[in-house]
Formats: C-alpha cells, structure tokens, sequence
C-alpha cells in the first residue's frame, strides 16, 4: 500500500483552481476528491528516491467551498484516520471579496509532543488551533511565508540525532544537513506537526526563500561565496538546498498555466527519474544566478503579491553590487506597473525588510561604502568582516537597490492609476514594526509602509531586543548619520519613522484588503492558564479607509483575543488544543 508521506499542502488557489501538493511513499497516482463532485489528479514524479505530485483542480465555481480528500491509487489517505481536525476544504475567492493575507518568517520545527518550548508557542500551531476550533470563523485566504521555512544549519536535538545515525558528526558539517536526503527529513519534521500539516492543508500558501533554508548569511559578499567555495561540504549542501526548495516550496508557488509552460516541470514529470534533470537546473542556477527565476506574481482579486527573490538573485561584485540582478529587476518593475488599474493594492513580499532601525540602515550602508573601498584597503578588509559577523546584508546594504526599490514604489504609487497602497512585507530580523517613508521629491500618492513580522516560532535574546529599540532612537538616529559621512554614503531619497513596535515574540501579522481599504492586525501566540495557546491582538490598525492617511494602532486587551482553548467534548470536533510542552534550547538564528 502507498502512504501519504507528507501533505496534503493546498498551494495555488483561484476563482476556479487549486494545486494540492503531495509527497507519497511509493509510485502511484494522487488524486483529489471534493465535495462537489470537482477533483483532479497526477501522475507522481521521482526526485532522488523520493516520489511527489502537484495535482491540478479545475472547474471549480466561484465564492464557494468545498471539502476535499486525497487518494493514492484509489486508497483514501487524507484525512487520516480518526482526525481531530475539520474537514480540509478549499475556498474559492471572487474578485470583489475581501482578501486576508498572513504572514510571518522564522520557523523552527515544533519540537515533540510532552517536551517544554523555550522560545513559546508556535505562532502556526497557535493559528491552527484557533482555525479547527472555529471553522466557520475567520480564517487567511493565504498565508505568505517569508523564509527560513527550514533550518539547514541550525537543526534540533531530535535531528541531529537522526543524523548521527546516517553519518560521523564529526566530519563537515557535523551537525548540519548535507545533501538531499538530510533536506527532506527538515520538512519532515516542520511540516508533520499535526497542527501545521492541518493548516497547510486548508489555508493557501505562498513561500520564499531567506538565508538558513540553505546557511546564514547566504550570498552576503562575492568573498563570502568564495570562501564558502573552498569548503568540501558546500556545493552539495547548496545543489541540495536548491533542489529541495524546488520540489517543496517554489512548484506550488506557479500558476498552473506557468507549471504548464515550465521545461523543467515537463522533463522532470516525463523522466522515470527526474533527479538528473533537476541537480543540472540547479548547477546552472548556482553557476549562473540570473538563469533562474525564483520571484514570481501571484493575483487574489484586486490584490497583486510580488515574491522577490532577495538571496540567490543578487550580484555581488562590490563595483556593481546589487540585491537584484538587471533581469530581476526589469522583472519587477514590469510586473509592478502592468495594468496598474486592475489591482488596488500592491504587496512586495522580500524576505529582507527594505526600512531597518535608522541605526542600523546607516550601520549597512557604511559597512557598503567601506568594503568598495571608500576608505582604503584596511577600512574595507574591516567591513567584510563587520558585514559578516553583524549580518549586515539587507537592502541597505546595497545602496543603489534601496533607491531603485523606493523610485520604484514612487512611480507604481502616483498618479491615476496608483493603488490605494504599496506594502512591503518582511521579515528575518526576528520582531515586528511597521515603518513609514516620506519622500524629499516625488513621493507616491498610495499609502506605502514597510511591514515586518518575524519570527513566527524563534527567540531573539535580550541584548539584540534593546540594539532594535535603540535603533529607532534620536541618539542612534544621530550616531547613523556619523557613520554615513566616514563612509561618504549619499542621502536615500527617503526619510522614515516607525509608526508601530518593535514587538518581539512569536507572532503574526494579518492584512485585511477590501477595495481600496486597508487594516494591518498583530497577533501574538502565548501561553495562558491550564496549558492554554491563543493568538493575542497586541495591535490593530486602519491603513486606508479610516481617520486620515495615518495608522492608528490600538492594543487590545487580553479579553478582547481570540481564546483557542477547549477542553474535549466542548466542540463538535476534538481538537488538540491544550499546548505542546516542547523545548529546544538553541541560541537565536539570524
């Protein structure tokens, strides 16, 4: 008999399709059946000894919802047996509803049932729960994950384990996946958590990359990379971690009219092995970044989600450094401006927030101006090493993108055609805020803000907590400029002030976007009495459409959240609610 190895994950879903993503045990045929009488079904393919499908739903109706399950060759698998969990369904959105998008980065693997978590409730689990105990309540229309959905060089004691068991730690690199089969025990792990492979089940979700899903700091320097070249381990862990993001996260990014069209896609379904085809695709993408697309567009009604590649399309030589490269960028700029009046509202989803503490932008963009050179041999050997032992790497790090991004929200933003917003969504740096920018010339009419939450399931210890606050202050505002003028940085086009946080925790933000209006809530997931997780509403702000062009955020009280606790026999169906005591003690991820 097949079995259900991992999934079913729901991925791409319109007004009239869906992809349901599976991983299966053996060869077979995955087929999905809903309640509607709608389905669809594929052949699976084989990637490295391991077998998956993306199987296609059409003729689905508009504005409706329908429950659905999975079969393998025939054998129902989904939903396991004996499920706490409601029926998965799909829901098909129309173009005038409103769109709810979550989302949130950094996520370690829950740990097992019965073992304490130090870093606090799963944000993701915390979600789950509250979803299955109210299904008929608000649930996201997508949920947007922003990076490090793995850890590939921060693994657990569980992991770890495992590893020891395949292989000598004590050769490179130890205690970190190697290679490919390493790769699909971290999705294992992340996403057979009952409660997550649940949500990924019924909520859509859209995913990129950030740095630890292959190492921390991936791609900072051209030095950086060549150093990493010289190391045995590398290129296999690279290869791996690219192949691995494709079959588990990128396939079921694409439209299906994209997967249709994609060569890739094609010779790895046609192949009895597909394994060959896709580790050439990924030396071409490590040999040549600009001969791959990661980023791609995703539509929901009159909203238009960019995912921009922020880590593998950078150019980094340090004469011409670049967080995208010119075909990226042209891909961006064309995919922002295209009919502009048939969205309202623009989200640039980068897993590198593009507004930082001031102290911090001021801080990358010196370290910049130091390693090309501005001041000499010995300042610019001292910024490579700043840059990565600080993680100095984001958009304020290369210069030119920051302005290119912020001309490019100024010209998307005005005139008659320009949405009601333009929303960058972030995450990485483990804590939440919302930033606002003001232009010196030529700013935008659409309401632009920088909104970054993270971690959804991380820590963050206490002295990085007080560098982030200190970062928004007047003393480290006027420390930035001083740095600024040693490195001869010139002025960015423009200013800003954070108009919400910094929060930290296990959290997630939710944007809720009906016609030209816009509201921004902050959910985080705690522990209260008798063991019981609930999302806290910590902010809750109008973006447009409500008193002026200015966020009001309100923090709401304990009662006023959402409880997701129950004891059993208190709903219709018994969820596992009461929270899993986990632990992991690791120090904080970048």
């Amino acid at each position: 008999m097949t079995d259900l190895r991992v999934g079913p994950l729901l991925r791409y879903v319109d007004g009239s399709s869906a992809t349901v993503w599976v991983e299966t045990s053996r060869p077979c045929t995955a087929e999905v059946r809903c309640s509607d009488g709608t389905g669809g079904e594929a052949p699976t393919f084989q990637i490295a000894g391991h077998y998956y499908a993306l199987v296609p739903v059409d003729g689905l109706a508009p504005g409706t919802e329908r429950s659905y399950e999975v079969f393998l060759d025939g054998t129902r698998v989904w939903p396991l047996p004996d499920s706490p969990f409601p029926p998965s369904v799909i829901h098909t959105p129309t173009e005038e509803a409103p769109v709810r998008v979550a989302f949130g980065s950094c996520r370690w693997a829950a740990p097992p049932d019965g073992e304490q978590d130090p870093v606090g409730p799963d944000a993701l689990d915390t979600l789950a729960s509250r979803i299955a105990a109210e299904p008929e309540g608000e649930r996201p229309d997508v949920l947007v994950l922003l990076g490090d959905q793995v850890y590939a060089d921060e693994t657990s004691p569980a992991t770890q384990r495992w590893l020891a068991a395949r292989r000598d730690l004590s050769d490179p690199p130890g205690d970190q996946v190697a290679d490919y089969e390493e790769y699909t025990h971290l999705y294992y792990e992340s996403w057979l958590d009952p409660e997550v492979r649940w949500l990924l089940s019924t909520v859509p979700s859209c995913m990129i990359f950030d740095d630890h899903d292959v190492i921390d700091d991936w791609n900072t320097s051209a030095a950086w990379v060549e150093d990493m070249r010289t190391l045995s381990w590398w290129r296999e862990r690279l290869l791996s971690g690219l192949m691995s993001y494709w079959v588990y996260q990128h396939l079921g990014n694409l439209p299906p009219a994209e997967l249709a069209a994609d060569p890739l896609y094609a010779a790895v379904r046609r192949s009895p092995d597909g394994t060959d085809e896709l580790r050439a695709f990924a030396c071409r993408a490590e040999a040549d970044a600009a001969s791959v697309r990661w980023s791609y567009r995703r539509d929901f009604g009159r909203v238009r989600l960019l995912m921009v590649d922020s880590r593998a399309a950078r150019v980094l030589d340090e004469e011409n450094r670049s967080m995208l490269n010119p075909g990226e960028a042209e891909w961006l700029r064309e995919q922002a401006l295209a009919e502009r009046s048939s969205y309202d509202h623009l989200l640039l989803g980068t897993s590198l927030p593009w507004l930082l503490p001031h102290l911090v932008h001021h801080a990358e963009a010196w370290d910049a101006a130091l390693c090309r050179g501005e001041r000499g041999a010995r300042w610019a050997r001292f910024g490579e090493d700043l840059r990565r032992k600080a993680d100095l790497e984001h958009w304020a790090a290369f210069p030119e993108s920051f302005t290119a991004l912020a001309d490019l929200i100024a010209e998307v933003g005005s005139g008659p055609e320009a949405p009601a917003t333009v929303l960058v969504l972030s995450g990485d740096v483990h804590h939440a805020y919302v930033a606002e920018p003001q232009w010196y010339t030529g700013g935008p009419d659409a309401r632009v803000l920088q909104l970054t939450c993270s971690p959804v399931h991380n820590s963050v210890p206490s002295y990085i907590r007080f560098g982030f606050r200190f970062g928004w202050s007047a003393t480290a505002r006027a420390l930035g400029r001083g740095l600024a003028r040693h490195g001869r940085c010139a002025r960015p086009p423009v200013s800003w002030r954070h108009t919400g946080g910094p929060w930290f925790g296990n959290q997630l933000m939710t944007l809720t976007l009906s016609g030209r209006s816009a509201r921004l809530r902050l959910d985080h997931a705690r522990e209260s009495g008798e063991g019981v997780t609930r999302l806290v509403t910590i902010s809750d702000s109008e973006l447009t459409g409500g008193s002026g062009r200015e966020a009001s955020p309100t923090t709401r009280p304990d009662s006023d959240t959402l409880s997701v606790g129950r004891r059993a026999g208190e709903s219709r169906f018994h969820v596992r609610l009461r929270v899993k005591r986990k632990g992991r003690q690791r120090q904080s991820g970048g």
